[in-house]
């Protein structure tokens, strides 16, 4: 397990080596132009990061509704599954009784 947890350390360093020598390559300002004559001047580095970080927002958002989805349908399942185990834990009472009825036996 520590071995996994190494390699995974390694892996993320790795990234923020790459991510860090990519920002200082790429200082340059660049200029983004919206509608109605808006524009934005910042470094490269800076509209590359606040994109990817737009869409990891926007993938986190999409992530949401199918999460919670599934964690209500688990909630009903071991509700359920709760009521199930309290019903066969809980013997129900006989319907045939011990003593016969002997008048309508002769």
């Amino acid at each position: 397990m520590a071995l996994i947890r190494f390699f995974i350390l390694l892996v993320w360093l790795l990234v923020f080596v790459v991510l860090l020598l990519f920002a200082a390559k790429n200082v340059e300002p660049v200029t983004l132009r919206f509608y109605f004559d808006q524009a934005w001047e910042a470094p490269l580095i800076v509209i590359v990061l606040a994109a990817f970080a737009a869409g990891a927002l926007f993938g986190v958002a999409a992530c949401i509704p199918p999460l919670v989805r599934s964690r209500r349908t688990a909630m009903n399942l071991r509700r359920e599954l709760r009521i199930r185990d309290k019903a066969v834990a809980k013997p129900e009472p006989s319907t045939t009784s011990a003593v016969t009825d002997v008048s309508t036996s002769v």
